[in-house]
Formats: structure tokens, sequence, C-alpha cells
């Protein structure tokens, strides 16, 4: 059977893990200390890949908003296939009577502020 990783790959994890006991290696952009085991072995391995070494292929998560998406999708197909087609009627009403309802509102605040004042 084949190997997953290069023996160079595995010597550059090798290194990094004894850069991260010495408490040498650092993080790329921030530069902070490494202290996680698992992160340690991810910059070897990062490294390994730059310089063109056998490492698998990182493993992409998929983003939240792509996973919402895909369920939603698969809800939608679930709901639409038990679902009779019937159209629903909505009621209008127009901007006029809405109008004359705030109006009515408004006033009935002014009232009460003028009797609560006196």
């Amino acid at each position: 059977m084949a190997r997953k990783y290069s023996k160079s790959a595995g010597r550059k994890v090798e290194r990094a893990m004894k850069k991260r006991k010495a408490g040498t290696l650092k993080s790329g952009r921030s530069g902070k200390k490494v202290k996680s085991r698992k992160q340690a072995i991810a910059i070897g391995l990062s490294e390994a890949r730059r310089e063109g070494k056998k490492v698998p292929k990182k493993k992409t998560s998929r983003t939240s908003a792509a996973k919402k998406k895909t369920a939603r999708k698969k809800t939608a197909k679930k709901t639409t296939s038990s679902r009779k087609t019937t159209k629903k009627t909505t009621r209008k009403t127009s901007k006029t009577t809405r109008t004359r309802k705030t109006g009515a509102r408004k006033a009935k605040r002014k009232t009460r502020r003028t009797k609560s004042r006196s």
C-alpha cells in the first residue's frame, strides 16, 4: 500500500513538533506561540505542502451559509411534494383607509396628552 505522506513531510511535522516543545514555534500571521499539538502538526503539513511534498489535500469545510442553503432546499422539496397547490387569497386594504386609521390614532393620542397635562 502506498504512503499517504512522504518521508520528508513527516520530517517537517517532526521538526514543527520539536519546535513546539521548545516553545519556539510561532503561528503564521499573528506570530503567537503555538501551544496546541494539532496546530503544530498542521503547520508542519502546510510547510510540506508549500514545498510540493506528497501530502493529501486539505479538507475544506463548507461554510455555514452553504449548509443552510442545502438544508433549505431539502426541506422545500419535502414540503412541496406533500402539499397541494392552493392559491391563498389575501385581503388588500386601500391606502386611504390606512391613513384614516393612523390619523384617528394620532388624534386620540393628542387628546390623551392634553387631558393628562391639565
